[in-house]
C-alpha cells in the first residue's frame, strides 16, 4: 500500500515531537508499506518569517515573501528525514522544485497545475520514506510559490491523487473533525464521518482542520482522507463520498473571524451596476461571499457585501480607482465582524432549520447584519464581539452535543 501522510506545524515543533512523527511513519514503513510524508513548518516558523519580513519591509512583494516563508518547511523535511535516518530507515527530503511541483504563478494564494512522479516514484522504489515540503509549488518563471495558510493539506491531497495512493491521513493537534471548535464549545463531539460536500463547506466558512481546496481535491479525484490527531492513537473522521444514513440535520457549526463588511452606498439602480461591480473585484483575485443588496430608493441603491479580512485594503483600492465608472458615492467598510455558519446535507430536506438558527441566536441575544444560504449551508453575519457566545448558542440549539 502507498500511504500519505501529512503532519502540520505543532506536531512537529520540537525535537520530541519530530521523533514522535518519524517513529509513527517507521511503523508504517515497517509493515511493508511506502511512505510519504508531507510535512508544515516547524510550530510557528511561517509566524515568525512574517514578522521578520514586515521589520524589514512591511510592504514586501507577495514574490519575496514566497521566496521567505519556503524556507520553513524545508528546514522540517530535511529535520524529518536525519530523525527517520537516526531510526536506522533510508529517507530523503525534497522540496517543491526537486519534485516539480507545477503551480500557477498567483504568489501567496498559487494552485497546483500538475505534479511530476517520476523522483518521488524513483525514492520509493529505492525502499525510501519520502519526505516533501507541503504548502509550495514552483511557477513557469521557476519562482516558488506558496499556496496559502494551510496548503499543505492540498499538497498532500495532490500527491495522493497524483500517485494513485491508497490512503491520504492529514494529522493535526486534534482527534478529528468535531461538530464545533472545541475550543470555544465545550461539548463539542467528535463526527466519525462526513461527506466531501459538507466537509468542503465547514473548511471554507472558517473550520480550521482541513484546507478548502484540499477538500475539493480530493473530491474531484476520489482521495479518501482520515483526519487525526498526531499526539494519541485516537481513530480520527473519515471523509468520503457517502457516509452512513445516520444523517444528523446539521453536521457541524463553522465560524470565520477573517472577515469583513464592505459596502457600496448609493450606486445607480439600473441593470448591470453590481455586475460591474463584482466584475472588478474578480479581475482583481478578490473572492465575495455573502451579499446583500437594498431595495432601490431615489434610484440608488446600496450593496454590502463581505470578503477575507486580508483582502480588504485591495479591495477598497480597486473600488476607490473605479469609484465614478461604477457609480459609487461612498465605501464604507467594518472589520469587526465574523461569519457563522451551520452545515449538513440533512438540511435540503428539512424546513424549518434556518428558523431554528435564528431562535438561538435570538435567545443569545446576538444580532444578525446578513445572512447567506446554500443547499447544504446557512451564514449569518454578526459581531465579531458575539461570536463565541452565538457558536456555544447554535450548536446547543440544534443538539449537536448530544450522543447519537
Amino acid at each position: 500500500m502507498l500511504i500519505v501522510k501529512k503532519f502540520g506545524g505543532s506536531s512537529v515543533a520540537d525535537k520530541e515531537r519530530i521523533f514522535n512523527v518519524a517513529n509513527r511513519c517507521v511503523e508504517e514503513y515497517k509493515k511493508g508499506n511506502e511512505v510519504i510524508v508531507v510535512l508544515s513548518a516547524m510550530g510557528d516558523t511561517t509566524d515568525d518569517l512574517i514578522a521578520k519580513a514586515k521589520e524589514i519591509n512591511p510592504e514586501a512583494t507577495k514574490r519575496e515573501l514566497d521566496m521567505l516563508l519556503t524556507t520553513g518547511e524545508q528546514i522540517s523535511v530535511s529535520l524529518m528525514a536525519m530523525a527517520l535516518n537516526a531510526l536506522g530507515v533510508p529517507a530523503v527530503s525534497l522540496n517543491a522544485f526537486q519534485v516539480q511541483m507545477h503551480s500557477t504563478s498567483r504568489y501567496g494564494n498559487a494552485r497546483f497545475k500538475r505534479i511530476d512522479s517520476e523522483r518521488i516514484q524513483h525514492e520509493l522504489d529505492a525502499k525510501k520514506i519520502v519526505v516533501v515540503t507541503g504548502f509550495q509549488g514552483v511557477n513557469k518563471y521557476e519562482d516558488y510559490t506558496t499556496l496559502g495558510r494551510g496548503g499543505s493539506d492540498t499538497t498532500a491531497v495532490a500527491i495522493a491523487a497524483a500517485l494513485h495512493a491508497d490512503s491520504c491521513e492529514i494529522y493535526t493537534d486534534v482527534e478529528g473533525v468535531y461538530t464545533a471548535d472545541p475550543r470555544v464549545v465545550p461539548n463539542a463531539r467528535k463526527i466519525q464521518e462526513i461527506s466531501y460536500d459538507e466537509m468542503l463547506e465547514l473548511a471554507s466558512l472558517g473550520a480550521r482542520v482541513l484546507h478548502n481546496r484540499s477538500v475539493e481535491m480530493a473530491k474531484k479525484y476520489g482521495v479518501q482522507l482520515i483526519v487525526r490527531s498526531s499526539l494519541n492513537r485516537e481513530e480520527g473522521t473519515l471523509v468520503k463520498e457517502v457516509v452512513k444514513m445516520e444523517k444528523l440535520l446539521v453536521s457541524g457549526v463553522a465560524a470565520d473571524r477573517n472577515t469583513a463588511r464592505i459596502s457600496a452606498i448609493g450606486v445607480e439602480d439600473r441593470p448591470g451596476v453590481a455586475f460591474r461591480i463584482f466584475n472588478t473585484l474578480a479581475k482583481n483575485n478578490i473572492n465575495v461571499d455573502i451579499i446583500l443588496q437594498s431595495v432601490g430608493r431615489d434610484g440608488t441603491k446600496d450593496i454590502s457585501f463581505t470578503v477575507a479580512e486580508d483582502d480588504v485594503k485591495e479591495a477598497i483600492a480597486v473600488l476607490e480607482k473605479n469609484k465614478d465608472a461604477l457609480t459609487i458615492r461612498e465605501i464604507k467598510h467594518k472589520d469587526d465582524v465574523a461569519k457563522l455558519s451551520v452545515v449538513g446535507a440533512g438540511m435540503m430536506s428539512n424546513p424549518g432549520v434556518a428558523a431554528k438558527m435564528f431562535e438561538a441566536l435570538f435567545n443569545a441575544g446576538v444580532n444578525i447584519n446578513m445572512i447567506s444560504t446554500s443547499e447544504i449551508r446557512i451564514t449569518v453575519l454578526v459581531d465579531e464581539i458575539d461570536m463565541d457566545r452565538a457558536m456555544v448558542a447554535v450548536h446547543d440549539g440544534f443538539g449537536l452535543g448530544e450522543g447519537l
